[in-house]
């Protein structure tokens, strides 16, 4: 028999070390004895051989997980070379998609499962590759949602979870909750995630909350089924305002990019617009035929389009913040509205109730989720036809819908401003940047899925 041997010497006396470990703390004295005869009286006494106990254990399982995952990526490996192998200079072209032109299309990225209950809301950091979802069994869940992989459970809220939203001060990232134990609670990622803060000053069930858009990132605003609308401050917890006007419970809530605006939707069957800073109402939006579910203001980058759906010729200018909204329903149809109140464009084509709408950054497209399973994608540039319908998304109901922000180090937002870059307007106004194509789902089928290319 050759006596050749992969290993070093160290590494052979630490292999006989570890098994003389394993034999010792596994009941083993013959076999023990044996070996330590064959290694000889002086290789190591009871005491050395004590500080290895475990290290074989604990190598095997290692060694398993690293088979586990050279299987994994060998699998991957196989997939891609067959991918490389059946690609066309016309399929290659295709893949480089533009992102402004970039809409979601089966299958998911990836299907992220935890939550016991209906997934109710879904949230993305504003620099992590981090998506947040709360859910009815009253836990949030924080994702890597590059992996797909849970990375923590929060609990603290004793009712559904009902909105999330990540927001604040920029050097001090928060995740606000909503919850229907009538609370709100503030969660610090940099500390673990720990609550922070409890904010409570409603008397029903809190259905929505989004933080304010500022340089400060001073305050955030919550709606609620007490029919009012409430803005915290967010360092001390205090309710600095209540806005009343609505006569039913309101179910979303959604600051304008530059946080000068709100928007409210309600089960009253109205959209309104609010001035935060005194609470006075802008403008209602009237003509859905039920419950609004869920209301958004367009981007900028949306104005060209829906102001050509209004049949106007003359866009509004980039720095205007609250020019138009979409509005989803269960009535089963979404609206465009100017911020008048006036509607410029009813899209009917899902067959349930629309549950959440998220514009696209490019804005040529508007994209909505509903409770027949579905997410429908809408070209604003040819009349707001739906160009492509993703069914059976989920298993159930569709909740919820985010777009995940631009990659944080790009952003050129300064002071809520997106016309201007450190005071100087854009030479092109309506100029689309750092598009991040990532879009989150949350569904009655206790999943949340991300939507990527």
């Amino acid at each position: 028999m050759s006596n050749f041997s992969i290993l070093a010497a160290r590494q052979k006396d630490e292999l006989h070390k570890a098994i003389l470990a394993y034999l010792l703390s596994n009941d083993l004295p013959n076999t023990y004895n044996a070996l330590r005869d064959e290694l000889g009286d002086g290789f190591c006494d009871d005491q050395t051989v004590q500080k290895y106990v475990g290290l074989m254990e604990k190598k095997w399982t290692a060694v398993v997980r690293l088979q586990k995952k050279i299987m994994d990526l060998e699998t991957k490996c196989a997939a891609l070379q067959n991918e490389l192998e059946n690609t066309t200079p016309t399929s290659l072209a295709r893949k480089n998609v533009d992102p402004t032109s970039w809409i979601p299309k089966a299958p998911a990225k990836h299907t992220m499962a935890s939550h016991r209950s209906p997934v109710t809301s879904v949230a993305f950091h504003p620099v992590f590759s981090v998506v947040a979802s709360g859910s009815e069994d009253t836990h949030i869940k924080i994702w890597d949602w590059e992996m797909g992989e849970l990375e923590c459970t929060l609990k603290g809220h004793t009712k559904a979870v009902l909105d999330v939203d990540f927001g604040g001060p920029k050097n001090g990232v928060l995740l606000a909750s909503c919850s229907s134990d009538l609370t709100i609670k503030l969660w610090d990622p940099a500390a673990d995630y720990k609550c922070v803060r409890t904010l409570t000053g409603h008397d029903h069930s809190v259905s929505a909350v989004r933080f304010i858009p500022s340089a400060a990132g001073e305050y955030l605003v919550s709606a609620s089924r007490d029919k009012t609308l409430r803005i915290w401050e967010v360092a001390t917890g205090y309710c600095v305002r209540t806005i009343h006007g609505h006569n039913d419970w309101v179910r979303d809530v959604s600051p304008s990019f530059d946080g000068k605006y709100l928007l409210s939707a309600s089960n009253d069957q109205t959209a309104r617009i609010w001035d935060p800073t005194n609470g006075e109402p802008k403008a209602a939006l009237t003509g859905h035929e039920h419950v609004i579910e869920c209301a958004v203001f367009a981007p900028p980058a949306a104005y060209p389009y829906l102001a050509a759906l209004a049949g106007i010729k003359k866009p509004p200018p980039a720095s205007s913040s609250s020019e138009y909204i979409a509005t989803g329903s269960r009535d089963k149809s979404i609206r465009l509205w100017d911020s008048r109140g006036t509607q410029i464009k009813r899209l009917d084509g899902h067959d349930n109730w629309v549950k959440g709408l998220a514009f696209h950054p490019g804005g040529k497209y508007l994209l909505s989720v509903s409770d027949d399973k579905s997410i429908r994608c809408w070209d604003l540039t040819q009349d707001g036809r739906c160009v492509r319908n993703v069914a059976d998304v989920h298993g159930h109901f569709v909740n919820c819908i985010r777009w995940a922000p631009p990659p944080h180090k790009e952003q050129t937002q300064v002071n809520g401003d997106l016309a201007r870059v450190n005071g100087t307007p854009r030479k092109e106004e309506y100029k689309v940047q750092n598009i991040r194509c990532v879009i989150a789902t949350g569904s009655v089928d206790l999943n949340v899925r991300v939507f990527a290319p």
